[in-house]
């Protein structure tokens, strides 16, 4: 029986059809719905721990912002360490760091005074430390594993997860809640998450010459639609910081996933209270509403995905990443402005997942296109421009219910929606790296058509 499975794996070895890059490609999507189900479980266990706890919507604020200002802190670091060590360990790595404090706020207390609030904060940090490295990390495969003009579709079925992840939150943390208490629900998402962990780890290899599975006609495929600088040798010199640093296009990227880090997490955050405290939906309607945006963030991962790779093939990364994304991000601002407008609650729940949907077109643009800048330190660039989308996920976290507080929340709805509209103007600035791959692959659609000039 043995000897059976090692000869049916050598077939598939040696065949010309694997699919290895998308397996990988596939469970990272696992891993980033998990991730997700970790994130969001607090926004929707967070009225039951504010209530246990004694804490206001101020204080529960900190507690959010606490997980993403660790989260935020560490992109860049991750993203450098993903780069050095090689995504395959540091993800592992992370995934087991991540499990550990995400159980570490059940052992808390009313009990421990205000050393308790300290100590929930400190938690939250250092879960969003743990979970930084995940996108940084998944961009290193990007960038080693899938040709450039099929990168869309990649980063668009990765980020598929956060939509997946949050959506079958609601319903799964309000279930656990209901029947086992909010605390069960952290050590549910903490042991899926080490499972998810040790898979990636075993089926994970850094580089599409280091797996054992994969066929000599997947590693040409996957060399031949590289940009040039990543197919060198194992050796050669990565971008310094100095350089990254440098590159406009990396800080207006940078930029724009800020704004779109601050409409985001008002989903992540507050989508669940606002329903159930402001539009007074009970917990069932709350949770059902709630997972609308996130579906829309799902569909419209994927769609992104694909659009932004068949405009790339066509028209260039010009307009299949920047001018995509511009126009994605600026949507988005359209609708959450016109859920200020609705009486409904339901109607401004389906409108304000139309701006969620929006947004997530724009998700695989950035991700590519920081893939495409950094090629050999893409975990770098990636983790650069996810730390400004965190930092603006932080800000949101804090300075939505204050906004609330002193001008209703019409006005923090405006004030996202203005936000992304400057988020969408500054992809204007950025100038996507071209390669060889794309460019030959828009002379052929072109020579199909008859349109080649000579």
């Amino acid at each position: 029986m043995l000897f059976e499975k090692l000869s049916k794996a050598n077939c598939v070895a040696n065949s010309s059809n694997t699919r290895i890059r998308w397996l990988l490609i596939f469970w990272i999507f696992i891993v980033s719905a998990i991730a997700y189900l970790d994130r969001v479980n607090i926004s929707i266990a967070g009225p039951s721990i504010a209530r246990e706890f004694h804490l206001d919507n101020v204080h529960l604020g900190w507690v959010f912002s606490a997980f993403v200002l660790g989260y935020a802190l560490f992109q860049a670091p991750g993203g450098t360490l993903a780069d050095r060590f090689g995504p395959r360990k540091i993800l592992g790595l992370g995934v087991i760091w991540w499990g550990v404090f995400t159980v570490s706020i059940t052992a808390l207390s009313p009990a421990m005074g205000t050393g308790m609030l300290v100590a929930l904060l400190a938690s939250r940090f250092l879960l969003g430390m743990g979970e930084a490295v995940v996108y940084p990390a998944s961009n290193c495969v990007v960038a080693s594993w899938i040709p450039s003009t099929e990168r869309g579709v990649a980063n668009g079925f990765i980020f598929t997860g956060v939509g997946v992840g949050s959506a079958v939150a609601s319903p799964l943390i309000a279930y656990l809640m209901q029947h086992a208490g909010w605390r069960a629900s952290f050590w549910v998402s903490a042991i899926l998450g080490l499972i998810a962990g040790g898979v990636w780890y075993y089926i994970a290899r850094d580089t599409p010459k280091q797996h054992p599975w994969i066929s000599p006609g997947e590693i040409a495929l996957i060399e031949k639609g590289l940009p040039k600088a990543e197919t060198s040798i194992d050796g050669a010199s990565r971008p310094s910081w100095g350089k990254i640093l440098s590159d406009a296009s990396v800080w207006a990227i940078t930029f724009s996933y800020f704004t779109y880090g601050y409409a985001a997490y008002i989903f992540f955050t507050w989508f669940f209270i606002y329903l159930s405290s402001v539009r007074k939906l009970n917990v069932r309607e709350s949770s059902f509403y709630t997972m609308l945006p996130f579906l829309a963030m799902a569909i419209g991962s994927l769609c992104g995905g694909w659009i932004s790779d068949q405009l790339t093939k066509r028209y260039g990364k010009r307009v299949g990443r920047c001018f995509l994304a511009a126009a994605a991000i600026a949507l988005c601002a359209v609708f959450i402005g016109l859920s200020t407008e609705v009486a409904s609650a339901q109607l401004a729940s389906v409108v304000l997942a139309g701006g969620a949907g929006a947004l997530y077109l724009s998700q695989s643009s950035f991700w590519s296109t920081s893939a495409d800048i950094g090629k050999r330190s893409a975990g770098s660039v990636s983790g650069f421009m996810n730390m400004g989308g965190q930092f603006g996920g932080a800000l949101t976290a804090s300075l939505t219910p204050a906004i609330a507080n002193h001008f209703g929340w019409n006005a923090s709805f405006l004030v996202t929606a203005g936000v992304c509209v400057c988020g969408a103007l500054a992809w204007f600035i950025v100038k996507p790296e071209e390669d060889n791959a794309g460019t030959e692959q828009r002379a052929r659609n072109l020579s199909m058509k008859g349109i080649v000039n000579e």
